[in-house]
C-alpha cells in the first residue's frame, strides 16, 4: 500500500492548487471524495459478496453432511425394523405350529397362554371412563354424578331469587 505521510499530501495538495486553480480545487476535491467513497462502498460489496457466497458452500457442506447422516440413520433403522418383523414372524411361526398340533379343540387364548384357560378380560366401557383423571373429566365436561331436573334448576337459580 501507499504510504502517504503529511508532507507528500501537502505536496499534493500545493501542485493541484497551481494546476487546477483556486476557484475549482473546492469542487474537484469533493469529486474526488465522491468517487473515493463509491471505491470502498464498491470495495466493501465485493468483501460481502465474497463471505456470502463461502458461507453458502459451507452451508452446503454441512447440508449434504446432515443428508448423508440422515440416509444411514434410516437404513440403520430399516436393517433392525426388518430384523425385528422376521424375527416376530418366526415366533408366530411356531406359534401357530404349536397350535394346529393341539387340535382344533383348544382356543388361541389358552395356546397362547401355556393352556391354562386364560381368558381375557371383556372390555367395559365404565372400567375405561372410571381410568381417567377428574381434571380430564372436567375438561371434556363429563358429568360426575346424576342430578335431576329441579336440583339443576335450583343449583343455577340466583341467589336473589326465592322459591314461592
Amino acid at each position: 500500500m501507499i504510504d502517504f505521510g503529511f508532507d507528500k499530501l501537502a505536496l499534493i495538495g500545493v501542485v493541484a492548487l497551481v494546476v487546477i486553480g483556486p476557484e475549482k480545487l473546492p469542487r474537484v476535491a469533493r469529486t474526488v471524495g465522491t468517487m473515493m467513497g463509491k471505491a470502498r462502498r464498491y470495495v466493501a460489496d465485493v468483501k460481502a459478496e465474497v463471505n456470502r457466497s463461502i458461507e453458502l458452500e459451507e452451508l452446503q457442506k454441512m447440508k449434504s453432511q446432515f443428508e448423508t447422516a440422515a440416509s444411514d440413520v434410516k437404513e440403520s433403522v430399516g436393517r433392525d425394523l426388518n430384523e425385528a418383523q422376521s424375527a416376530i414372524d418366526d415366533e408366530l411361526r411356531d406359534i401357530s405350529g404349536s397350535y394346529d398340533k393341539l387340535g382344533s379343540t383348544d382356543s388361541p387364548e389358552s395356546v397362547y397362554h401355556g393352556g391354562w384357560g386364560y381368558k381375557p378380560p371383556r372390555k367395559n366401557w365404565r372400567i375405561k371412563r372410571a381410568v381417567l383423571p377428574r381434571w380430564f373429566k372436567q375438561r371434556s365436561n363429563v358429568r360426575g354424578h346424576v342430578q335431576s331436573g329441579a336440583a339443576r334448576v335450583a343449583r343455577h337459580r340466583p341467589s336473589g331469587l326465592k322459591k314461592a
